[in-house]
């Protein structure tokens, strides 16, 4: 299954991320993007973050004003089956190949994008295949909107 890069997000800490047209993305993150907690944001398991835009549109057809890069998401995915994306798929997105190591858990900086604040919307364990997820890095790369998203290795059936 294909899709591609929707928008690519950075900030210099916090959320909003706002789109770019283009960037690095290394061991040490994506360029241009920066957390201001380094203790629960960051790191080689957590160095890219990313999310649907599928799942950004069913929320806002709910009534939330979330939007692509609001939750804090580095590359927002188009056209990829959100829950076939969990640990272990590899991904190729532009030049760079990804693993996802796990589920984004949801932080209350992300309540303004909910209407009722319950930033728990997006929490894997209330509802599985509504959360971001985090992602290590395999391959280096640059990666620029639209590039192309393909899963190379499946989620295993447990």
């Amino acid at each position: 299954m294909a899709g591609r890069i929707h928008q690519i997000n950075v900030s210099h800490g916090g959320v909003p991320k706002l789109p770019v047209e283009e960037a690095m993305v290394s061991g040490g993150g994506v360029s241009g993007d920066d957390q201001a907690d380094k203790v629960h944001h960051g790191g080689p398991d957590q160095t890219v973050c990313l999310f649907s835009l599928e799942v950004i549109e069913a929320l806002r057809s709910e009534g939330h004003p979330i939007f692509a890069g609001a939750a804090g998401e580095n590359l927002t995915i188009a056209g990829i089956d959100w829950s076939t994306v969990g640990p272990g798929v590899r991904l190729r997105a532009g030049e760079a190949v990804l693993e996802i190591t796990f589920p984004a858990t949801p932080c209350s900086k992300n309540a303004q994008w909910f209407i009722d604040g319950d930033f728990n919307r997006m929490h894997d364990r209330k509802h599985p295949g509504w959360s971001r997820m985090y992602a290590r890095v395999l391959t280096e790369g640059q990666v620029r909107n639209g590039d192309a998203v393909e899963i190379v290795s499946p989620k295993e059936d447990p």
